[in-house]
């Protein structure tokens, strides 16, 4: 393993993954690789890895990488890393095949034949991944993702051997491709395999690929920050060694001794993010550095950090004890903040660990690795919970690119510590709510809230949960998520619970509605209506089944009758046209006598504003009339009208809110109706709340699905914009209820739209 620096030598720099062996020029690497192997292993089958080299070297003789090199500098290069976090055989082996199966003519087959089911379990991991990532479009991306979890919760090291993989196509990244393709490369490692690193505790290899993708995707900052930090290590050169040196003494001086000072300068990325998230500039950052004080064991751990607090004055809300509450990685550590007056007035971060602790810390995994005590493979879903996370987020999400984006929420993450009435430990990210606490401790006891107690108080779902909070989940048996919990919850795996559940209602109510259209067009050529006497238009439109097809006329992609013209050829020109139903015909206009074209059979026009608008029944002829803006009624809904000073007669859905205003003067009430036997125009106005993704073109998708259905939108405005979803609410002018079902049946068929309802008065 990686060793540390001499004591009292500063480290400018942010700690790096192992650089390997620089073994490519070497007469066989393979040897050398097994030779740097066997003297942290003595145990490890070394032919194993020779032989390994032999054949790679082999298959990759006649390839070379896009900067001229031989293409096995990359499978040597990725070993060397794996063997300098000191990895079992069977893993540095894997590496050095890792791209065979793939890019040569080696067979998996092959292989397992020489190589044993081990490695070719590994390779067969890796080359599936590698495999879907050449494809490399976003959707792509999201099933290779998908691929690594599955991958990796059946073996850890599938995991390791693509980090390091990754690690250094990242540093010989410069120069290669398009710069489209390597920032898009840069993006895909800091989003998902930064995190990745950072979840299995190997902080020195997502610090360094995190800085390699930052320079990428951002070089302008990078340099700006990297030209800032040379100058002021210029004008303190000494400061890093001096403050180490302060601390030494502190720490002899309240008798802890056998210790280590390490001082270094935090990463251009960690400090772009800070700026990022404190809106401020550089010079208003004051902590850039950070020391390590590593010390015998955990009492001199405590007994450090008093000698630190008593010396020097502390920063508020900067202290963390990871060394009684561990992370999940395994990370142990005290960390605090400092403000040392006789440097400058310096602001430094202190951490505080054992030699054990500090492995842990820079190597995760790799510092305690199980394989080489011959302990055989623990399961994984139980030594990493997280995995066990994503594999529930895995099970939820609808699609792959849903999986990826709830696992982007899953490992972005800051932490939270609750507990379970029976003091139980929940790890959450900041800001979780009660329904993100209740998912977490199972998916059942999240489906089935109804309310939470917080230390004893009954408090919102949406309230943010502390450190330290005692929460008890209030459950109902048979209850159903609230799709509304989507608004606020913020781990991955309730949003994804919920979302599932949206779509499966949603499919059940396009279901109903795609099947009631179906038989009305049935029951309109005269024919009693069943799924046996449908059943042909199910192989006639290619439809897998008769509820795929009733989803298919919901939501627009079929009309009812395709449905009826597939079912029974012979109807294809009928003797009564469906432009004959009541509720099609041109209606008249409001607060007249006779209806105005009533009768006629011709097909109306398209919406648009300023045609007819039915009519209402009970009312003084050429009394005034008006449609409540509050609850936006429309043909087909229950009405009741209001008498209003002034204005005549205000038109209102009969369970709108606004309604209770008028409660006290029953005497305004009047029994009105839509007056039904006259024809149908445009000219009223459905409103619809929507919940979509913040991404380009959701917008005009939206008002897409609405014109293909004959809606015309009237206004359309965001009520609330938050990183990843938007609220909208849209006026839309149609004909009557139905017309008003059906886009709302089309927007829920619509790409990144989560949520549809009409708004309710």
């Amino acid at each position: 393993m990686g060793q540390p620096g001499a004591t009292g030598t500063p480290r400018p720099g942010p700690a790096q993954a192992p650089e390997g062996l620089r073994t490519q020029e070497a007469t066989n690497p393979g040897v050398e690789i097994a030779r740097q192997v066997a003297a942290y292993d003595p145990r490890a089958d070394l032919q194993l890895i020779e032989n390994a080299y032999t054949l790679a070297a082999e298959a990759h003789a006649p390839q070379r990488r896009e900067d001229g090199q031989p293409y096995i500098v990359h499978p040597i290069a990725v070993a060397e890393i794996l063997a300098g976090y000191r990895l079992d055989a069977a893993t540095v082996a894997t590496a050095l095949l890792h791209d065979t199966v793939e890019d040569t003519g080696v067979t998996l087959a092959e292989i397992e034949k020489r190589f044993g089911k081990e490695v070719a379990r590994l390779v067969d991991g890796v080359t599936k991944l590698t495999r879907l990532e050449l494809q490399s479009e976003r959707t792509k991306q999201a099933e290779n993702f998908r691929k690594l979890v599955l991958a990796m919760s059946e073996d850890i090291r599938v995991l390791l051997v693509k980090l390091a993989d990754r690690l250094h196509n990242m540093r010989t990244l410069g120069g290669k491709g398009s710069p489209e393709k390597r920032a898009r490369t840069a993006r895909e490692t800091i989003e998902i395999y930064a995190p990745l690193a950072e979840r299995i505790g190997m902080d020195a290899l997502k610090t360094e690929i995190e800085t390699l993708s930052f320079r990428e995707m951002n070089p302008e900052a990078w340099q700006t920050i990297a030209a800032r930090l040379t100058y002021l290590r210029g004008q303190g050169a000494d400061l890093i060694e001096e403050i180490e040196q302060d601390l030494r003494r502190v720490l002899a001086e309240n008798g802890v001794h056998d210790i280590e000072v390490q001082g270094r300068e935090k990463s251009p990325y960690s400090i772009w993010l800070k700026m990022q998230r404190k809106n401020v500039a550089f010079e208003q950052l004051s902590d850039i550095m950070a020391f390590r004080v590593i010390v015998k064991d955990k009492h001199d751990c405590y007994a450090a950090l008093g000698a630190i607090h008593s010396a020097y004055r502390v920063v508020p809300g900067r202290f963390k004890d990871w060394i009684s509450t561990p992370k999940t990685n395994g990370y142990q550590s005290l960390h605090t903040g400092v403000t040392v007056p006789e440097r400058r007035n310096a602001k430094i971060e202190v951490q505080i660990r054992t030699r054990e602790m500090h492995e842990v810390a820079e190597f995760g995994v790799a510092a305690h690795w199980i394989y080489k005590q011959g302990e055989g493979i623990a399961p994984n879903r139980k030594r990493y919970p997280w995995v066990r996370d994503l594999l529930e987020i895995l099970e939820s999400a609808s699609d792959p690119q849903d999986f990826l984006d709830h696992t982007k929420l899953e490992l972005h993450r800051d932490q939270v510590f609750c507990f379970t009435p029976k003091g139980d430990l929940i790890e959450l990210p900041r800001g979780a709510t009660p329904v993100d606490f209740a998912y977490q401790v199972h998916s059942q006891v999240g489906d089935n809230t109804v309310g939470a107690k917080v230390n004893g108080k009954i408090v919102p779902l949406r309230h943010p949960l502390e450190n330290g909070d005692q929460v008890e989940i209030i459950t109902a048996r048979g209850g159903t998520p609230n799709p509304a919990w989507e608004r606020f919850v913020v781990t991955g795996k309730a949003r994804a619970r919920i979302r599932r559940f949206v779509h499966a209602r949603q499919r059940a109510t396009q279901k109903e509605e795609g099947r009631a259209a179906i038989a009305k067009a049935f029951r309109a050529a005269g024919l009693d209506f069943s799924e046996k006497l449908a059943e042909p238009a199910v192989k006639a439109l290619k439809q897998p089944d008769f509820e795929t097809l009733s989803i298919a006329v919901a939501s627009g992609n079929l009309t009812p009758r395709d449905v009826l013209n597939a079912a029974v050829p012979e109807l294809r020109t009928p003797a009564r046209s469906m432009d004959q139903m009541p509720l099609a015909r041109p209606r008249g206009r409001l607060g007249t006598g006779p209806l105005l074209t009533a009768g006629k059979a011709e097909r109306p026009a398209s919406p648009r504003r300023g045609d007819a608008a039915m009519g209402i029944t009970g009312l003084v002829a050429g009394m005034a009339v008006h449609f409540a803006g509050c609850c936006h009624p429309l043909p087909g809904d229950r009405i009741v009208g209001i008498v209003t000073t002034g204005r005549g007669v205000t038109i209102h859905k009969n369970d709108c809110h606004g309604l209770e205003a008028f409660s006290a003067t029953p005497e305004r009430f009047i029994d009105v109706d839509w007056e039904y036997d006259g024809g149908a125009g445009a000219g009223h106005v459905g409103r619809i709340e929507l919940v979509v993704e913040n991404k380009p073109a959701a917008l005009a998708g939206l008002t897409t699905a609405i014109a293909r259905q004959e809606g015309a939108v009237n206004n359309l405005r965001i009520l609330n914009r938050s990183g990843d979803w938007c609220e909208v609410l849209v006026d839309v002018e149609v004909r009557d209820t139905s017309h008003l079902a059906a886009i709302l049946a089309a927007l829920r068929a619509c790409p990144g739209v989560t949520q549809v309802e009409r708004a309710k008065g």
